[in-house]
């Protein structure tokens, strides 16, 4: 049995997300390959001993339930609900501390930018927001709403930073923490429309600050980990735009072979977050790994 305060871990939040749900099945392929590799090895050294490492996917999202059918002797699921106010949040990190292991990857997949979809297992909407209101981007600056500015801002910018907060602690308790060559890689679904030096078109006014604001809490968070939680990366993700229920009212203007899958999106971030070796700063990053301008 192996001992579970030294399991690789990893944390989904916003798991019932299309990227989410897909860079989880990335998980899986990859967790297969390599068990695969193991016992070929041991089999080619005439070995019967063929030790596979063990693997840890926490999910959380806001269903009460996350069932993941490909897991294995090898890997194990924990899944916590959580509605995206800030004592839920950090109550489900206390949970989580309890049974983690060594934390080496954390994904963030939620956001908002409309409401004209049915509203997701995951979307996230501010304290005090109404249901029955209608969130879309604005064209011009009249268009802008205080209510639709406090949904984007709560769910783009500040619910991120609460999880960052309660995180930290549980990436500073010996039992969680990356150690020596380990690494700890974080990433945010952030989005190109958030780089203020990169804004030529204007418009959406709400969503382009909520992601600006998100990329700043980040940077600003990484100057804290550069001294307290060196091994730990974080990343801002740019997506591109991808073939989700957040992107379906916009994708008649896509052109063509830049509409992604959610699988193509989450196999690019599962090899940057592999690649990804931290610095003291955080990286803004599109799909193709390609530095964004902040």
């Amino acid at each position: 049995m192996s001992d579970s305060t030294t399991t690789e871990t990893i944390i989904v939040i916003g798991a019932s997300s299309l990227i989410a749900q897909a860079f989880i099945a990335k998980i899986f392929t990859h967790q297969a390959y390599t068990d695969q590799a193991v016992i070929q090895q041991a089999s080619s050294q005439q070995s019967n001993k063929h030790d596979t490492s063990p693997l840890q996917i926490i999910t959380v999202s806001r269903q009460n339930n996350l069932i993941l059918h490909e897991l294995t002797d090898n890997i194990s699921h924990h899944h916590f609900s959580c509605d995206y106010q800030q004592a839920s949040i950090e109550q489900c990190v206390t949970n989580i501390a309890a049974i983690a292991g060594k934390v080496t990857r954390i994904v963030m997949c939620n956001g908002i930018l409309h409401s004209k979809n049915p509203q997701s297992a995951d979307s996230i909407l501010g304290p005090h927001s109404a249901k029955d209101s209608t969130l879309m981007p604005e064209k011009r600056i009249e268009d802008i709403d205080a209510l639709s500015l406090e949904q984007l801002f709560y769910a783009n910018s500040i619910v991120p930073m609460l999880w960052l907060s309660a995180l930290t602690s549980l990436l500073s308790l010996p039992r969680h923490k990356v150690t020596g060559e380990q690494k700890c890689v974080i990433s945010i679904l952030s989005a190109r429309v958030g780089s203020i030096s990169d804004n030529r078109l204007g418009g959406w006014y709400g969503y382009r600050a909520s992601k600006a604001a998100l990329n700043m809490l980040i940077k600003t968070t990484a100057v804290e980990y550069a001294r307290r939680l060196k091994r730990v990366k974080l990343i801002a993700f740019h997506p591109g735009t991808t073939d989700t229920p957040l992107s379906k009212p916009f994708q008649a203007n896509v052109p063509a072979g830049k509409l992604f899958t959610p699988e193509f999106v989450a196999s690019q971030l599962y090899n940057i977050m592999a690649d990804i070796e931290p610095n003291g700063e955080a990286s803004y990053l599109d799909w193709q790994g390609k530095e964004i301008s902040w």
